[in-house]
């Protein structure tokens, strides 16, 4: 159960699909109002006039794609929380949009209740991290050259630290961690932001990256 009430926008060119989608959004606690547009052009008009805390972008559309759509929302709405939906071939785009900053990605073929829990966790951990992203980080790992990977041991993390980017990764959110480690939520979130600036990355997904590209999750 999320603690706010939300307002979802999604953008995909199938109407059939988009329309399945805005009921089944709908459908989900603590979410009061889902708009939909066919494309990136007509999400943003929609944006500028009633900024959304998540939107749900399709990879592929035509006017506008995700991955150019995605770029300007990043730019010009920070605070927006972007889900993107892709197919299986699409794995050499979503290491790219990974680092431009994309708070999550879903199949299409994915279970409602994962695409709830993907709402609920970028508007509450900014990010949302599943076997899909894992996947990619992985391979991404195994195709640096050795001499490109970042050296954990020269970054200044204590252990506090890095026992919650361990848990970051382990998709635990943040309430879900202070509880574990008897920290208040405040706390947890302080610790991030230190650890963010230690490891040079401006957000949760940086971290998560991070966290592989150093072998602290395999």
């Amino acid at each position: 159960m999320m603690n706010k009430e939300l307002k979802v926008y999604i953008a995909d060119d199938h109407t059939l699909f988009r329309k399945a989608m805005i009921k089944l959004i709908k459908s989900f606690d603590g979410i009061t109002v889902v708009k939909d547009a066919e494309n990136g052009k007509d999400l943003h008009t929609l944006i500028k006039e009633d900024l959304p805390d998540v939107v749900i972008v399709d990879l592929q559309m035509p006017v506008m794609d995700g991955v150019e759509t995605c770029e300007v929302l990043l730019k010009k709405y920070p605070s927006v929380k972007i889900i993107v939906l892709t197919m299986h071939d699409a794995e050499r785009y979503i290491l790219h949009m990974i680092e431009m900053g994309v708070h999550a990605f879903l199949l299409k073929s994915a279970e409602p209740a994962e695409l709830e829990r993907a709402i609920q966790f970028v508007v509450e951990n900014d990010f949302y991290h599943n076997e899909l992203i894992a996947s990619v980080l992985r391979k991404n790992v195994k195709e640096k050259k050795i001499s490109q990977r970042p050296v954990f041991k020269n970054i200044d993390l204590s252990e506090r630290e890095r026992e919650i980017l361990s848990l970051i990764c382990n998709e635990l959110t943040i309430r879900e961690i202070g509880f574990r480690l008897s920290l208040s939520e405040n706390t947890v979130r302080n610790h991030r932001v230190n650890i963010m600036d230690k490891v040079g990355v401006k957000n949760t997904v940086g971290l998560v990256k991070f966290a592989y590209d150093v072998g602290l999750v395999s």
